[in-house]
């Protein structure tokens, strides 16, 4: 007998003990719990993966980003050193750096706060499931 067809069956027959209906209860709850765990398990999983594959696409950018701005940054100190001299040239340039920097620095620190990791839908869910148990329970 499958546990569908056994669930089928006890929730036809009205003459249970209490003792039953209490393990039937038990068994439900803990087949439930299992669901919710594994569908966070999932959702975690999603987003992770999702969180490694913007890593790996950010760190190939950030690499040709940093080549690129070391060469740009060497070819503007040294057309500025053509008019002034090469020290302060490349104290413009890096001061310029700097500023770009610190937004970029402020930009994620925002972008870090609004992230969520938690499992929204799971936690919907268990809040569902735990209306449900005290409406069923009055």
């Amino acid at each position: 007998m499958t546990s569908v067809q056994t669930r089928a069956d006890t929730r036809g027959s009205d003459d249970r003990s209490l003792g039953e209906l209490l393990r039937a209860l038990t068994g439900e709850l803990q087949h439930l719990f299992r669901a919710e765990l594994q569908l966070a398990k999932i959702e975690t999983k999603q987003e992770l993966d999702h969180a490694k594959d913007v890593a790996k696409s950010g760190a190939i950018a950030a690499g040709a980003a940093v080549l690129a701005i070391l060469l740009l940054s060497f070819a503007a100190a040294w057309g500025l050193a053509e008019v002034m001299p090469a020290g302060v040239a490349f104290l413009i340039v890096g001061a310029v750096y700097a500023v770009v920097a610190i937004f970029a620095a402020l930009a994620a620190r925002d972008r870090a706060r609004r992230m969520d990791l938690k499992p929204t839908e799971t936690i919907e869910t268990l809040e569902e499931d735990a209306q449900w148990l005290r409406t069923r329970s009055k």
